[in-house]
């Protein structure tokens, strides 16, 4: 004991060194790699952006048909249509929405094709679970959407109660008794709008992008583990000089 200071405490064991310098090295690397997963992530978010923003300004296509059918997921998600037919009397649904308007519903109404299959249109915002499609041929440009299957966050769809909280495609063609259905549907554009009917294009396309603070956030804890270990190390070396000098 120097003075009247505390007792220097005795140096660590080899094994208590192996065993700490194991932890903070095992911790480090998983720090570093969950760093560089968020680099990576982050990449590919942004390559995902880049190609939904072209799907969004590219020109308008006709909608995948029955061969293609198989082949709809993610992927096609965002994509411009164009569709031509007629809309199928009395078989609307709507489904619980909340949009930048409030609360209310998705007009959704089956439309034939000229190619013979039918598609689902999300005609729009409607504040009331009321809205006829309109008769006769029509055209419609909108954005393809994937199937929301199963219900909403909270909710599970109720097809029998004719009560719906998500666009489940293959539920609602069975409770409209519709065949030959895409298993898709499309966002009509604002074009498509109907004078106190539903209000199309309300599609929101956003991603969150946080992984390079997610990242830097890693990488600084990762940074603290090594600065540290250094701390520790520095001081047994202090420890063990002392205890030499002794």
């Amino acid at each position: 004991m120097a003075g009247g200071g505390a007792p220097e405490r005795p140096p660590r064991s080899p094994a208590t060194l192996v065993l700490l310098g194991g932890v903070a090295a095992l911790l480090f690397a998983a720090l570093v790699a969950l760093g560089v997963w968020q680099v990576e992530r982050r990449a590919w978010k942004h390559a995902l952006i880049a190609q939904i923003d072209a799907r969004l300004h590219a020109a308008p296509v006709a909608p995948p048909g029955p061969v293609d059918w198989p082949r709809i997921g993610s992927r096609d998600a965002y994509r411009r249509i164009v569709l031509n037919g007629r809309y199928l009397a009395r078989s609307e649904t709507f489904v619980k929405a909340v949009t930048e308007r409030g609360g209310g519903y998705w007009a959704l109404s089956p439309l034939l094709t000229d190619r013979g299959f039918v598609v689902l249109v999300n005609r729009g915002f409607v504040a009331q679970a009321s809205a006829p499609a309109p008769a006769g041929p029509v055209h419609v440009t909108g954005l393809l959407r994937v199937t929301e299957p199963g219900g909403g966050f909270l909710r599970a769809n109720d097809p029998a109660g004719d009560r719906w909280f998500s666009r489940d495609v293959a539920a609602i063609a069975r409770a409209r008794r519709l065949q030959s259905v895409a298993p898709y549907f499309i966002d009509a554009d604002a074009a498509s709008s109907q004078a106190g009917g539903p209000v199309g294009g309300l599609t929101v396309v956003a991603f969150t992008d946080n992984h390079l603070v997610y990242a830097l956030t890693w990488f600084g804890l990762a940074a603290l583990v090594a600065i540290g270990t250094g701390i520790v190390a520095r001081d047994e070396r202090r420890v063990r000089g002392a205890a030499a000098a002794r």
